[in-house]
């Protein structure tokens, strides 16, 4: 019996392979791509006053040339913007250092020198521009040879204008809110029917409107095109330089000295009662944003003490005499001749409009949702002391100082300047982050140069059709029936031969 299913196994098996061989080499094959792993990219964030690198990744099988992008991982540089290093030898590039060495072991090594890097720098390196264009160029050739020193394809080190900054932050904004796309049913990107939002950001050195507008924009320098996703997008925006929160805190302080007479002891309204500060006279006129206000002849090593007096009305009045809201040279402007179309649709308000607002909130127990809400808070708090704000937040002593002032200009910018009124303001989301991800511009600028990342080639697999795999399945199964049957017909022969014998 063992010998006789020997020989019946051996020439079945030899047959079946040689089908599958045969097979194999004549049913037709298709091409199919296996995608490579992700690509990563690099962009380090050189704000006014800190630098922040952020490492993005994406499928290199990118979606309607823009590579889907998600946020890898982030890393805080010790220390103030490169901005704060001009004039100081090799201190902007050695601040970067360990970030950039975190950096090298977050990424793959062998993704290393595919890996670009691009440093974008705003509104500080925009200011040392105005003000020492030798010490900004030697800051951005400084910082450039320290990255090109580390394993990665540095893209460049560039200032980005007021424009980019604000339109990459609302592709930020609208990345993390899902609103270019959706998925399909089998993992395709669709174009997304949501409305997009605007996006508010309150820096230190300047701050920035951007939406979506069908309106005409009568400046052609406050519009960008962007195309995303297969989607075109018209965005009206524009930064205001100087109107950050530490510039716009050194207007104020050039303001109130001003309307003092320049003495060397003053009262500062916005301040609250029972705090007091001493200044140079120079960190407050050294600034291009306070030039207009400086004083003829000027000590920049003059002290100054400053004396928190805690006056809403004083301290509205000081504020209003840094916006322009008077004249304007186009059928509408926001302030200081800027043009700006109607706003219209959702917004959300992130860096320091996140933290002021919380704040108002946290201290007045007044929800901040309307211009009156937003005005009542703001009162409340300016009206406050020292001693009963520091009872309240502890933990922000050496900050409290500024959410007065910091309250007030959001009040003017946001209601007299841009025009949000009772019906739209409550269409403002505050926040610190659009899903799990911190807002900024970096991540829409990267989202957005992906589309400058050459693709890799994808390599090639062979696999066989639906159709060729469904014919060998049923050869398969008809051969096994087959053999199965022979070998039952053939035991029972045999059982039948020894029953004869019997």
């Amino acid at each position: 019996m063992g010998n006789l299913r020997s020989k019946i196994l051996l020439p079945v098996g030899l047959l079946l392979l040689g089908i599958v061989s045969i097979l194999l080499l004549t049913i037709p094959t298709k091409e199919i791509y296996a995608p490579p792993p992700d690509m990563y990219g690099i962009v380090l964030d050189a704000g006014s006053s800190h630098t922040s690198m952020y490492i993005y990744k994406w499928p290199a099988d990118k979606q309607n040339d823009t590579g889907v992008v998600s946020q890898h991982s982030e890393c805080h540089v010790k220390g103030g913007g490169i901005s704060s290093y001009a004039g100081q030898l090799g201190a902007a590039g050695r601040s970067l250092e360990d970030c950039l060495k975190t950096a090298t072991e977050e990424i793959p090594k062998a993704r290393h020198r595919l890996t670009p890097v691009y440093l974008g720098a705003t509104a500080g390196m925009r200011l040392l521009n105005l003000s020492n264009h030798n010490h900004c160029a030697s800051v951005l050739e400084e910082v450039g040879q320290k990255i090109k020193s580390y394993p990665f394809d540095f893209k460049g080190a560039a200032i980005l204008s007021g424009q980019e900054e604000g339109a990459y932050g609302w592709v930020t904004v609208n990345y993390l809110l899902e609103n270019f796309i959706k998925y399909g049913f089998v993992g395709q990107w669709l174009n997304s029917a949501k409305p997009t939002v605007g996006a508010l950001d309150f820096g230190g050195a300047s701050t920035q409107i951007t939406f979506v507008t069908q309106d005409h924009v009568e400046s052609p320098e406050n519009q960008m095109k962007l195309r995303l996703y297969g989607k075109d997008y018209r965005l009206y925006t524009h930064s205001f330089l100087c109107y950050g929160l530490d510039q716009m805190l050194l207007q104020l302080k050039a303001q109130v000295l001003k309307s003092q007479g320049y003495a060397s002891s003053v009262s500062h309204p916005c301040y609250p009662q029972g705090y007091e500060d001493q200044i140079k006279m120079g960190s407050v006129f050294d600034s291009p944003c306070t030039v207009p206000l400086k004083p003829t002849p000027y000590d920049s090593g003059a002290t100054v003490t400053l004396r928190g007096t805690g006056h809403y009305d004083h301290c509205l009045g000081n504020m209003s005499a840094i916006f322009n809201f008077q004249d304007c040279p186009y059928s509408k402007c926001s302030f200081n001749q800027i043009f700006q179309p109607n706003i219209s649709g959702s917004f959300l308000a992130f860096s320091a409009f996140f933290y002021v607002h919380s704040f108002l909130e946290r201290t007045t127990k007044i929800t901040v949702n309307t211009p009156v809400k937003l005005e009542e808070a703001t009162r409340a708090l300016c009206n406050m002391s020292f001693k009963e704000m520091l009872s309240i937040a502890p933990d922000q002593e050496s900050r409290l100082q500024r959410y007065c002032p910091a309250s007030a200009f959001i009040n003017l910018l946001l209601v007299k300047g841009y025009g949000f009124d009772e019906d739209s303001f409550p269409q403002i989301a505050f926040q610190k982050k659009a899903g799990d991800t911190s807002v900024g511009w970096a991540l829409g600028y990267m989202l957005s140069l992906s589309n400058m990342v050459p693709a890799e080639s994808l390599s090639l697999r062979r696999a066989l059709l639906p159709g060729a795999w469904i014919t060998l399945i049923v050869l398969f199964a008809l051969l096994l029936v087959a053999t199965l049957g022979l070998l039952a017909y053939q035991a029972l022969r045999q059982q039948k031969k020894a029953s004869d014998h019997c």
